[in-house]
């Protein structure tokens, strides 16, 4: 298990350490999720919704019948990867 401890600032937020950030891959952006379990918290990363992504970058930018599937691809990544 990898495991670090960490230092709660004045405003309650903590520093994922990078080692943990790395083997989730999160990044600036991502979206996590927190659980108390007990007198536990567990954070999770959420899974990445493509079809709420494609309806975004459908809505919001070029015409459906415009977007190709390399742009497609392109945006999940890099969505995926913020």
């Amino acid at each position: 298990m990898n495991e670090k401890e960490m230092k709660v600032g004045r405003n309650g937020q903590v520093v994922i350490p990078l080692a943990l950030r790395k083997a989730l891959k999160i990044t600036p952006g991502s979206r996590v999720i927190f659980r108390l379990d007990g007198d536990r918290i567990i954070l999770e990363k959420l899974k990445t919704n493509s079809v709420k992504i494609f309806r975004d970058i459908s809505k919001n930018g070029m015409s459906i019948n415009k977007i190709t599937y390399n742009e497609y691809k392109n945006e999940i990544f890099k969505r995926n990867t913020l």
